[in-house]
């Protein structure tokens, strides 16, 4: 979509895509209609509530897509939605975009739980995405802004009881109307979640590729796809693209069982020159199992790249080769591993004093006490979400905190201890932080500014001491606040320093005030926070949900604490190599 393509607005087609995943695509309602969340579902089973699923990724392509661009081709995205009894439909996950490509074979998987007692209607919406929002994490496309190429719907059933797994749908418009038009076709084909914790991480190079642009040199990268049971191939990742470059070496990939299925199993692995135009080069072709790579990577020896031709039997053999770096053989522990082993989240909250919240005896302030025991909106957010906090917290004792409020000596203090106490700032249980908040209310003018820095720099200075001696504790900031930060870049400085930390913080915003920077603090558009020295966040640790949605049915909040946060903690673990504690002590013992 569009009639030009910059520098900038073909990034996004040059990115890798695919590869080992920490968490879904994206999370959906508390059904578990979409993939999987540990921390979710191992909340809900410890409550009695055990549903009889199978879980499902659904692999996504497309034929003789309709042509929107004019100097161009579709640049197609598909959307995935489960339509619930009431009609409404849930976006189950998104594709990655292909650029200038009627007959895309999308990479990125979507992943459902197949509820084996339930009708489970389908809605498959493909769209045309504009050049420039190509820079734009999927997730965060605004779908009215895209051109609309076609839908089609099924039941999940039909999908999965096919012979081959792959069911075939005409596309049509939204009017649920099979015109005339030709919209194209797409097809679904399911797969069973692997149940393995294994992966391999592997580094590729090439040399001596060919040259097949005729003002510089070739723009290579690899697509890397899975032979399944009816002989045809899925696609399971996409390397970056490294420009001019005739000797490319890529960044390591890290594949699961679930994606390369066996060390057996054949995978094709195809070299192309990138084109802008959709129209990339095949420089050359290997049909490699994972146990050829890693003999690969023992023997020091190269793959020789052959191109297909179109007389059966005389493909030609290249100068080209395929070298495999690295290949190391990883277990993927998961969330409940670490926390059934004996791994602890550690909760701190801190609450928002500020003036903007409205006088606390004015019935209209969001600290306002009801007599009649209606909760305000940090009460709410507090009980609702404690249940949750408390869950994953052996001692439920809590450091509680508030900020911008002026406390008994006079001074605006923005962090301060929510008991009052000078000598402790822990409270037992959620009782004990309502019990803490109704009496600081008593004791704390409201004033300001809204400032978060102070209250971070003392959760990390925690998390950090912990480290000395206890690598089993990781660390969630709550901060729960109605409006607009004035020290952004010094939260910002203080959120890039906490990010080696183990810790995460969570944001949740009450009331109805613009809650803009909040969404720049989680770094959802892709981009990790930079500091004002310009360094980066070594990874994304902030998580911002909206107690309005909450409260009007769009995520619950159980989903909304625990959307982000195992992967988050697990990107911790794993970047320091810190195993479970079962695992550590059968290491230690052999």
């Amino acid at each position: 979509m569009g009639l030009c393509l910059s520098g900038s607005d073909v990034r996004g087609g040059k990115q890798a895509v695919g590869g080992a995943q920490l968490r879904p695509t994206t999370a959906a309602d508390h059904n578990n209609v979409s993939g999987q969340n540990d921390a979710v579902d191992f909340f809900f089973k410890s409550r009695g509530l055990h549903a009889l699923f199978t879980q499902i990724e659904l692999s996504l392509s497309a034929s003789k897509l309709r042509d929107l661009d004019i100097a161009s081709k579709s640049d197609p995205m598909a959307v995935v939605y489960a339509k619930k009894r009431d009609g409404r439909l849930v976006e189950i996950g998104r594709t990655e975009v292909i650029m200038n490509n009627l007959n895309p074979a999308w990479i990125g998987k979507i992943s459902i739980a197949f509820q084996f007692e339930i009708v489970q209607p389908l809605l498959f919406r493909v769209y045309d995405v504009d050049t420039k929002y190509h820079n734009i994490p999927v997730k965060m496309l605004k779908l009215e802004d895209q051109d609309f190429l076609g839908e089609a719907g099924c039941v999940l059933s039909e999908i999965v009881t096919k012979h081959n797994r792959t069911l075939t749908l005409k596309l049509h418009n939204n009017y649920g109307l099979l015109v005339s038009r030709n919209f194209g076709t797409l097809s679904v084909h399911a797969e069973e979640t692997v149940a393995s914790k294994s992966a391999v991480e592997i580094a590729f190079r090439c040399s001596h590729l060919q040259n097949v642009d005729l003002f510089s040199k070739s723009d290579p990268f690899l697509r890397i796809s899975r032979i399944v049971e009816s002989g045809n191939s899925v696609p399971i990742y996409k390397t970056e693209v490294i420009n001019n470059n005739l000797n490319p070496i890529w960044r390591p990939i890290t594949l699961s069982m679930q994606q390369f299925v066996s060390k057996e199993n054949p995978l094709i692995i195809e070299c192309f020159d990138f084109n802008t135009s959709g129209n990339h080069v095949l420089m050359g072709k290997i049909q490699k199992s994972v146990g050829d790579l890693e003999k690969l990577h023992q023997e020091r020896t190269g793959a020789t790249f052959m191109l297909p031709s179109t007389q059966r039997g005389h493909d030609k053999v290249l100068k080209s080769q395929l070298f495999v770096e690295k290949f190391v053989e990883q277990e993927q522990y998961s969330f409940l591993d670490y926390i059934s082993s004996g791994f602890e989240l550690n909760f701190m909250v801190a609450v928002d004093f500020t003036a903007s919240n409205g006088n606390p005896r004015n019935p209209n302030s969001l600290h306002y006490i009801d007599p009649s025991g209606r909760l305000n909106s940090y009460q709410q957010a507090i009980t609702e979400i404690g249940e949750v906090i408390q869950f994953y917290d052996s001692d439920r004792r809590f450091p509680a905190w508030g900020f911008g409020g002026k406390t008994f000596d006079g001074t605006v203090s923005h962090c301060f201890n929510l008991n009052g106490r000078a000598g402790g700032f822990e409270v037992d249980g959620v009782e004990g932080i309502m019990a803490a908040y109704a009496s600081a209310l008593n004791n704390v003018a409201l004033a300001g500014p809204t400032l978060f820095g102070q209250v971070i720099n003392t959760a990390a200075r925690i998390a950090g001491q912990s480290l000395s001696y206890d690598r089993s504790k990781y660390f969630v900031l709550l901060i729960i606040t109605d409006g607009v930060l004035t020290d952004l870049q010094e939260t910002k400085d203080a959120l890039v320093r906490a990010s080696d930390l183990p810790l995460s913080i969570l944001i949740v915003g009450v009331g109805g005030a613009d809650f803009t920077q909040m969404e720049i603090l989680d770094a959802d558009n892709g981009r990790r926070l930079e500091s004002s020295t310009d360094r980066v966040a070594t990874r994304d640790i902030v998580q911002f949900v909206p107690m309005r949605e909450v409260h009007s049915g769009q995520i619950s909040v159980v989903q909304a604490l625990l959307e982000e946060l195992p992967g988050q903690f697990l990107t911790y673990m794993r970047c320091r190599d810190i195993k479970p504690l079962n695992v550590q002590m059968a290491q230690t013992c052999a």
